[in-house]
């Protein structure tokens, strides 16, 4: 595989104009979105809320994915903190790529929480609309991570292998003799892009057909669960990870993530089992044994 478009759709200067990475974002929030609206129509509720509150989200998902960035310190030469604090104003180019998906999932979460407050709704409720919608829109994002020869793996035989141009190589990769111009490389945007569309799928299926059963913010502990498991293993295959001692701090933070949201869907529906009313059990009625009268004879 090699990307077949230029990462920039439309020049509008030489040197700035609209990416491909960020229409595929947009075009993933949208859908996403649009998901949310129709769930939340479903259940009755104005679908309005979703495309008013989509604005905070998103602009708490972007400060969120981009802190996330700049506060790493990837591997293989990406750029973290320690380039960022000496080019600050380059912490603003979002477009030259750099989102963290952690904190994204946090800042929009803020967002969500922040408008549902403000319009009086069930923060966990609304939650649980946009989570599917957030795996999906995930799913097609990745694809401009292909679009930018970004978020590929190790090198590999296998014949789905991406073709990563000099330029686009980070170290130790960037050895052409060692690693020449037809080495391909894992494409771990793909992986990512096709376990959230698995994901995406799961969580809506499981909305829609177990929707009397579940409690409030089971779809979000869900995704919760479901995102950072698969996120757990790709991160392997990730040569620019940022590491915290000997894990990949995405690693370290799937492990805290899923194994909290699961704790957390097994203890609460504990509770509501054992906080529901046993169910009556009939007693068995006996007919009352006859009690002699006595008879007074005049």
């Amino acid at each position: 595989m090699k990307p077949p478009f230029d990462p920039i759709l439309i020049y509008i200067t030489p040197n700035f104009g609209i990416h491909w990475y960020g229409l595929l974002i947009v075009t993933g929030v949208m859908l996403g979105a649009l998901y949310a609206s129709r769930r939340a129509e479903q259940d009755g509720e104005n679908p309005e809320h979703v495309w008013n509150g989509l604005i905070a989200a998103i602009i708490l998902a972007i400060i969120g994915a981009r802190l996330y960035h700049v506060f790493s310190e990837p591997e293989g030469g990406m750029v973290g903190w320690s380039y960022y604090r000496q080019h600050p104003i380059e912490i603003l180019y979002i477009w030259q790529g750099g989102l963290g998906i952690y904190g994204a999932i946090i800042g929009g979460a803020l967002g969500v929480a922040l408008y549902s407050w403000r319009a009086r709704l069930q923060t966990l409720q609304w939650l649980d609309y946009g989570a599917p919608g957030l795996a999906l829109g995930q799913a097609i994002g990745r694809w401009g991570n292909f679009i930018n020869q970004e978020l590929y793996g190790p090198p590999t035989t296998l014949p789905w292998g991406l073709i990563i141009d000099p330029q686009h190589r980070i170290a130790p990769y960037n050895d052409l003799e060692a690693y020449p111009p037809e080495t391909l490389f894992h494409p771990t945007f793909l992986y990512e892009s096709l376990w959230c569309l698995l994901l995406f799928f799961t969580l809506a299926m499981i909305a829609r057909k177990y929707k009397e059963r579940l409690l409030d913010g089971d779809i979000l502990l869900g995704y919760l669960v479901g995102y950072p498991l698969g996120r757990f293993f790709i991160e392997y295959l990730r040569p620019d990870a940022w590491m915290i001692g000997p894990i990949a701090a995405a690693q370290l933070f799937a492990i805290i993530c899923a194994a909290g949201a699961a704790a957390l869907l097994i203890v609460r529906h504990a509770r509501q089992d054992s906080a529901a009313p046993e169910a009556e059990t009939p007693e068995t009625a006996s007919d009352p044994e006859p009690t002699p009268e006595t008879e007074e004879e005049n």
